[in-house]
């Protein structure tokens, strides 16, 4: 009796997949955004301390709020933009030039996010 062994049984096969996935991840994490710095094409979300790029004008600018318990005031390049809660996402609109988010009281760093002047 002829026994058939399959790639996936003999090891090669295996560690084949797992060599391409392995490249694939790194083709990924290549071409995608870090947790320090997010992009968007339409619309970012970052959070204190990032640097957001947005491909577009106008951009959408979400901003994660610091955890604590109230609400804290966010400024964009020192105009007051409104006051939000902690420990949220929060939408504070579409913005036509690069902006320095901060907020507040909550002594963490800006938030900053750079828009491509439209012609």
């Amino acid at each position: 009796m002829k026994r058939h062994m399959s790639r996936a049984s003999d090891g090669r096969g295996v560690a084949t997949r797992l060599q391409a996935l392995a490249l694939s991840s790194l083709f990924i994490a290549a071409c995608g955004s870090t947790a320090n710095d997010p992009t968007g094409a339409i619309a970012v979300t970052v959070k204190p301390g990032d640097t957001g790029t947005c491909d577009t004008s106008p951009c959408q600018v979400s901003l994660v709020m610091p955890a604590g318990s109230g609400s804290y005031e966010v400024t964009a390049n020192e105009e007051r933009v409104g006051e939000f809660p902690a420990g949220q996402t929060v939408s504070l609109g579409g913005y036509y030039s690069s902006q320095a988010f901060k907020i507040k009281g909550a002594n963490v760093p800006p938030a900053y996010v750079y828009i491509p002047q439209e012609p």
